[in-house]
């Protein structure tokens, strides 16, 4: 028999930075669900605007619809828009969550925008349960500073115990919070997914030797995808070097993505001969991303920063195997469960020259892997984050529940 609290409809409030490709989806199956009541604000509309993605380095309007199938609305941003705590600064949030009358607030702004603390408060003054959470698996900074791990160190534990319920898209995430002593029972795994269905469903459509004739590929060519930015963090130069290193007989390398290594990128190339056995895609945009998983034989993500990396969930959900370094947040939930051997040492090239040399010699293996993934993915999924994201409201509204109760008896 169900407890009153899991058939309990909440009213919430999902505060975001922009709207965000792989998050839109879910957001519409969270409005048609029965136990809950969802309204989005968004503190910018990059994304679903035209505009220049500073890591990209191009102009980028996702072609998905980003803001049909739920309520939201955009609460202007008085900040500078940049990466500075200054850069999103939305007081219209106070007005927000002060009359909304919400049983919880999910913020994905992060801490280090004004917005944030604008919102905390108000949730807090308003008696309304504030979640928020962290993608990272570890303190470390992308930018490798070390002062910023010393004072994530004392920080961090201080700032999660400011959140009624903290949520881990991830198991690393989770390790994580529990490492910085955040009890067990205030953290819950809300899993990083894409929408599962449409993934699946669109890799089905594709014509697979179509889209690799495009490349110049025949039926027997071997396809290596990278589908990331062309970021230092991302580490394209280390699939670069093995893939030249491993000398695979009637292979590409395909690079599906835009960023300031691409220059370097073409001239090493070109220096290490292997020019001709290259494929640069440019940006691809979400609709067409599943040809391009669907026709590749293996995808490789040797990032040093990748908090979870939902290209993994995308080309799994494709059939396309993955090899990713040990610094993917993905590699531990999503590719360890099927195979951990294509889990390599981040940085380590003759370690991820061996796994390109092994397994794409064995394209039954590949095959074998491909129908693997898809059984994971089944279980990493929008049912599993819907239910992970009312999970944490039920825990956030009784906790909050419970101390109003203790402060009106004059126990607090």
């Amino acid at each position: 028999m169900n407890s009153p609290e899991s058939e309990r409809r909440y009213r919430v409030l999902v505060i975001a930075a922009h709207p965000v490709q792989y998050q839109s989806p879910l957001l519409r199956l969270m409005a048609v669900h029965p136990q809950l009541d969802l309204e989005v604000a968004y503190c910018t509309l990059r994304g679903a605007e035209p505009g220049v993605d500073p890591e990209f380095g191009v102009k980028v309007q996702w072609d998905i619809p980003l803001l049909e199938g739920y309520s939201w609305k955009h609460v202007p941003n008085r900040g500078s828009g940049d990466e500075s705590f200054w850069g999103l600064n939305n007081p219209g949030l106070w007005r927000i969550i002060r009359e909304g009358k919400f049983d919880a607030v999910f913020c994905h702004t992060g801490y280090v925008r004004a917005s944030f603390w604008i919102a905390w408060l108000a949730a807090k003054l308003s008696g309304t349960a504030f979640i928020f959470g962290t993608d990272a698996h570890s303190l470390e900074a992308r930018d490798g500073r070390k002062w910023k791990l010393a004072v994530k160190k004392c920080y961090w534990p201080i700032l999660f115990r400011l959140a009624d319920q903290a949520f881990a898209p991830s198991s690393g995430t989770r390790d994580l919070l529990r490492s910085l002593g955040i009890p067990e029972d205030r953290i819950t795994l809300i899993p990083f997914c894409v929408d599962n269905d449409w993934w699946s469903e669109q890799s089905s459509r594709v014509d697979r030797d179509a889209v690799r004739s495009s490349w110049g590929a025949s039926a027997t060519t071997t396809i290596v995808l990278f589908s990331a930015k062309l970021q230092p963090w991302k580490r394209p130069l280390d699939l670069l070097h093995a893939f030249a290193k491993a000398n695979l007989p009637d292979a590409l390398l395909v690079f599906a993505g835009e960023g300031s290594l691409r220059a370097q990128l073409e001239a090493e190339a070109v220096s290490l001969g292997v020019a001709g056995r290259m494929r640069f895609l440019g940006f691809v945009n979400q609709t067409q991303l599943p040809a391009i998983y669907t026709a590749a034989d293996l995808m490789v993500l040797p990032s040093t920063y990748e908090p979870f990396g939902v290209v993994v969930n995308e080309a799994m959900l494709c059939g396309c195997p993955v090899v990713a370094s040990d610094r993917v947040g993905a590699a531990r939930d999503l590719i360890a469960p099927v195979t951990p051997g294509f889990i390599f040492p981040c940085g380590d090239m003759a370690a991820l020259t061996a796994v390109l040399q092994r397994e794409l010699s064995d394209r039954l293996g590949l095959a074998a892997f491909a129908d693997a993934a898809r059984v994971r993915m089944k279980t990493w999924s929008p049912r599993e984050n819907i239910a992970g994201m009312i999970e944490a409201m039920g825990c956030a509204c009784a906790r909050r529940e419970g101390a109003h109760r203790a402060a009106g008896t004059g126990l607090e």
